[in-house]
């Protein structure tokens, strides 16, 4: 396979054996995409990708059942830790379950 002349991504690509369809900016779109799995927010992919749009950093923002679950867990964990406090808070709670037993 032999590089086009003046076409530094086609000498690249070529020196490194990808193949002929393989396009540059896939690796930052993966990179995007894979930023929000590891915590990013919706700002720091519009950061990351220089953008200044919430539109255009939407394209890199994927759901799917794996990460419903864990948004999910997370609102479950919220929910269980705030009824916890108020259960340690609230004496009155504590006399009814002494009166209960």
């Amino acid at each position: 396979m032999r590089a086009q002349p003046g076409r530094p991504r086609t000498a690249a690509r070529a020196a490194v054996g990808l193949p002929d369809g393989f396009r540059f900016y896939d690796l930052r779109h993966t990179g995007h995409t894979l930023s929000t799995p590891s915590g990013a927010t919706l700002k720091d992919t519009m950061v990351r990708a220089g953008q200044s749009s919430e539109k255009a950093a939407l394209i890199y923002q994927h759901s799917d059942e794996e990460r419903q679950r864990e948004v999910a867990a997370g609102l479950d964990d919220l929910v269980r830790a705030e009824r916890a406090k108020c259960h340690k808070d609230d004496p009155a709670h504590h006399s009814e379950e002494v009166a209960e037993s």
